[in-house]
Formats: C-alpha cells, structure tokens, sequence
C-alpha cells in the first residue's frame, strides 16, 4: 500500500494523505458497480435527468468548497476554478436535457421495402484515467454523458489530485446516483493496467499525455476494448493580414495563459502575417507584461504557479535547449528554483527547425510567435506538427477562413476566437492528439452498443 500526497503547488504545504486502495477494495468497488450497472441500464431516462440535474443543482450549491480545492490542490486561480465548477454543471444540465434525444432509436427503410432500426445500449463500467489540469472539467465531459446512457463509471484521477477526486464521488453521491454508479479509484498507474484487463471494465478513456495515451490504448487494445484518447496538442493561433490585430492580440495572450498554460487546447504557436507581425508581436508583449502572478486565492492574480515543480522542471528544460538551438528569448523565462512550482511566463521568437519548441508541445506559459510570408505558408506551418486537437484562424473575410480552416489538420478550428470545449460542440483530435470524440451527440456514442435490428 502507497500513499498518495495532495501539496499545495503554491506554497509546498502538505495538505493530506491517502492510502491507495488494496486489491481487496478495488474489487469491492468493481463488485459494487457491477451491480450499479444492472440497476442503472434500467433506469429510465426521466430519472437519470432528475438526478444529473441534481448534480448540477450539487455543484452550484458548494461552488466555492470545490472551486477552493481545485485551486489549492493544482494552482490554478480560484477565479478559472470557479468557472470551471459552473462548466460542470453547465455539462450536467446539458446531458439531463438532451440524452433521450440523443440516444432515440434511429429508423432505417430498406430498399425491398423492409424496415430496421438501430438502438444504443449502454456498455457496463467504464474506467476514465483522467489528467490533473482540469481536475473537475475533465473528468464532469466523460461521466455526463456515459451516465446519461446508463453506463457506469469509475475514476483513476492523476496522482496529485486526489480530493477533486474524491469531491466529484462526492457530487455525485449527494445527487443520489445509487451507490457504485460513479467511483473514485485511488491507485497507481501500474494498478490502472491490470484494471483495464478486468473483464467487468468494457471501455477506456483517457485524457492526458502522449505517452500515458500510448500505454492505456495498448492495455485496451490487448484486451479488445474500446479506448479513447484525448492526448496533447501544440496549437496554431493563426492572425492573417486582415484580421482586427488588436482583438487578436488580447486574445492571444488569454488563450495562452488560460489555466497558466496547463491545456492541451491552450494555443502554443502564434503564426502571424509578416506584414502585421511587429504589430502584433508589441500588442502581444504588452498584454503579456501586464498580467500579475500572485496567490491562487487572490482575487488580483492572473496566474499562481504550475501543478507541479518537476514540470516546471520540464518546461525550463524544453525553453533552455530551444535557445540554445537558435531561438530568441523576448521575454521571461529566468531559472525557476529548484523544488518549487513558480515559473516566469515566456515568449519565443526566430525559432528553427531543430528546437524542442518547433516540434513538442510546451505544456505551460511559454508561448512561440513564428512569421510568415503569406496564408499558405500559416496553413503549412501549422500543419507541420505530430498534434491535430484545435486550431485558431483569425480574418475579417470569413468565407477565405472557412476555406482555410478546411485545410487545417485538427479536430477543432474556431474562427475569429480561441479554442474551447462546449458540451454542444464534438471535441477531439487527430494524429498525435488522439482519436474519438467527447462531448456533444459524439461524445454520448461512444460508450454505447449501436445495435442493429433488422424487422423481417
């Protein structure tokens, strides 16, 4: 048995201690939501919207209680994390509102005049291996919808989260799911393998780095689940010559700052028409400077600090050897002390080829502004990445954008705005970024059985 530690990222303080589960637990838990399973895929679709109402009505009532644990236990300002709160319940509302519809039977008619019909049939206990960035959006996009279609759920939240963890059981709980519908797992990665391999898991969703991605979907695949993948991003914030600079600009900075860079949809490089660049890059800049660091619980903070040390440990690593390859350092970016989580944002200019900054995702406030000559040369910088999950395109000419925005390699393109989940909206990437789709209609599908039956 291993201890998991929630710290404070901020301040290093050691809030509280849990002990992992024992294999005897986790099977008390599997037990458990194996016979959830078989109460809640019966369950009409009128109660499971009052109960995910009441989830919503849950997170609403305590809003300040999970947004404060959010922001001590991953550093991320209380002022995102109550937003974040609000966006679950935005989530639970939105699924107790529309799943029926979501889920009808869907009619086919036969060329020889024969009828069928196609149903979705929820699957049984799916695992979610859920990231510490968004530790309550994250995990509210996959059990909205997967509850709603009568599966139920249980959580391997990351490491350094584990009261967001036990706080969503918790809403969910008070909401009056019968008990086992929804499960937070305390246990290690290793653990996590075996439990994919359980007969009673029938699917696997994972949000978090390539590599994770890799190990889970490899787990899945040995053991012929369905898996999903929402994985890393490096996205393209694209301003052509015609676009409002100074809306860009002012965007930019908040796209790329948002939940102090720790998003995989968060815009990383800014791909600007030379002839608007030096315009854009001194907007860029100066919005940049005038955001505050400070206390995570401090109204006036912009940003705190990130997760972890040993990522900022990461970050500095991938900003020194890009300059060290050619890069130019605009701004920030000084040595970070050791054993601690505060990071001074970045800027990155003139960057080549070779640079760890051109080609990995930079998961933190570093942010690259790259110049070029015309809008075939952004689409073709933009696409020359392993990461497909959003983009940004900025113009005033919104049928060149459209057009362009079709030749972007990418799940998401938002026009003339940074990128953002929305429940009404099918989320998800291509290439390096994963495969599968959360969140709206998609997102429902993908854990159910669309079963065929043909009416002879």
């Amino acid at each position: 048995m291993s201890l998991i530690k929630s710290i404070n990222p901020y301040s290093g303080e050691l809030l509280a201690e849990f002990n992992s589960l024992t294999e005897k637990e986790i099977e008390e838990k599997l037990s458990a939501g194996s016979v959830a399973f078989s109460i809640w895929k019966e369950t009409d679709f009128e109660k499971r919207a009052e109960l995910m109402n009441n989830a919503a009505r849950v997170l609403k009532d305590n809003r300040d209680k999970y947004a404060r644990i959010i922001s001590l236990e991953m550093g991320k300002v209380f002022k995102e994390s109550l937003s974040e709160v609000d966006k679950c319940a935005w989530a639970c509302e939105y699924y107790a509102e529309n799943a029926s519809e979501f889920l009808q039977a869907e009619a086919i008619d036969l060329p020889d005049g024969k009828k069928a019909k196609v149903i979705h049939q929820p699957l049984g206990i799916i695992l979610a291996v859920m990231p510490w960035n968004f530790p309550f959006w994250q995990v509210f996009r996959f059990a909205t919808p997967t509850l709603m279609a009568g599966n139920v759920g249980v959580l391997k939240h990351a490491s350094n989260v584990p009261q967001c963890s036990l706080a969503i059981e918790e809403v969910f709980t008070l909401a009056g799911f019968p008990t086992g519908t929804f499960q937070s797992l305390l246990i290690d990665s290793k653990t996590t393998t075996s439990l994919i391999e359980d007969d009673r898991i029938k699917a696997v969703t994972l949000t978090g780095s390539e590599k994770a991605g890799a190990s889970v979907a490899a787990a899945a695949g040995k053991n012929i689940k369905k898996s999903l993948l929402e994985l890393g991003g490096s996205d393209p914030f694209i301003v052509l010559k015609d676009a409002d600079i100074k809306k860009a600009a002012e965007t930019a900075v908040k796209a790329r700052m948002i939940n102090f860079g720790q998003s995989c949809i968060a815009a990383k490089r800014f791909i600007i028409e030379e002839d608007i660049y030096e315009e854009f890059l001194a907007l860029f800049v100066e919005h940049f400077r005038n955001l505050k660091q400070g206390d995570p619980m401090d109204e006036g903070s912009d940003y705190a600090c990130m997760a972890r040390p040993d990522l900022v440990e990461e970050l500095h690593n991938q900003l020194d050897k890009s300059v060290k390859a050619g890069a130019t350092l605009l701004y920030g970016g000084n040595k970070p002390e050791e054993g601690s989580a505060l990071f001074q944002p970045a800027i990155l200019t003139d960057i080549p080829t070779s640079a760890p900054a051109y080609y990995e995702e930079l998961f933190g406030p570093v942010a690259t502004i790259f110049k070029v000559k015309n809008e075939e040369d952004a689409i073709s910088l933009a696409n020359d990445s392993e990461f497909g999950l959003g983009a940004s395109i900025w113009s005033e000419d919104k049928e060149k954008a459209e057009n362009l925005a079709g030749k972007i390699e990418s799940g998401v393109v938002f026009i003339n705005s940074m990128v953002a989940s929305n429940p009404h909206l099918p989320f998800g990437g291509v290439k390096k970024s994963g495969f599968g789709r959360e969140l709206s209609r998609y997102g429902i599908l993908e854990f159910v059985n669309s079963k065929t039956v043909y009416l002879g």
